[in-house]
């Protein structure tokens, strides 16, 4: 079973691109990180992401056991080198295959999709700020597709092309 992995910072678009490729291919499943962490109030730190990782391994040992599934998108943020390592040391350990692609673009664009997301609870100027700080980071790591002049879909097509 494949997987991909889309990290890069908040509001670049992992989540529309983790949707439209879970949409594209059948029998793909969708899995965000933050979901796996989902604590009230927020906390980001050793313990839950170790927590996070495991969930998101379990998930993925389910997935691989269901046989309508072939594909899983894993959409997170992942700024820790070491947490990127254990989650695909993990994916590996399950006997699966992993791709992974970090997602960034301009601070213009990154702050004009941030304006646009109504729903996502997170868009806050403070967050934002965070966000637009961690763009250099993410854009020196590897698999990266710069998505500043690119319409979802066309970002889409070019994860499953490289597959």
């Amino acid at each position: 079973m494949k997987v991909i992995i889309l990290n890069g910072p908040m509001g670049v678009g992992k989540t529309t691109v983790g949707n439209l490729i879970a949409d594209r291919i059948n029998g793909t499943a969708y899995i965000d990180g933050d979901w796996c962490m989902d604590l009230h109030p927020f906390v980001g730190n050793s313990e839950t992401r170790a927590m996070a990782v495991d969930n998101i391994l379990h998930m993925l040992g389910n997935y691989r056991d269901c046989s309508s599934c072939n594909m899983a998108v894993v959409s997170w943020l992942i700024d820790d080198d070491k947490v990127l390592e254990q989650l695909i040391q993990g994916i590996r350990d399950l006997d699966m295959e992993t791709s992974v692609f970090t997602l960034v673009c301009s601070e213009e664009q990154l702050r004009k999709q941030w304006k646009e997301d109504k729903i996502c609870p997170w868009r806050t100027e403070e967050w934002l700020s965070v966000s637009l700080r961690s763009l250099d980071d993410f854009r020196a790591k590897d698999n990266v597709i710069d998505t500043t002049c690119m319409e979802t879909k066309e970002v889409t097509n070019l994860i499953l092309k490289s597959l």
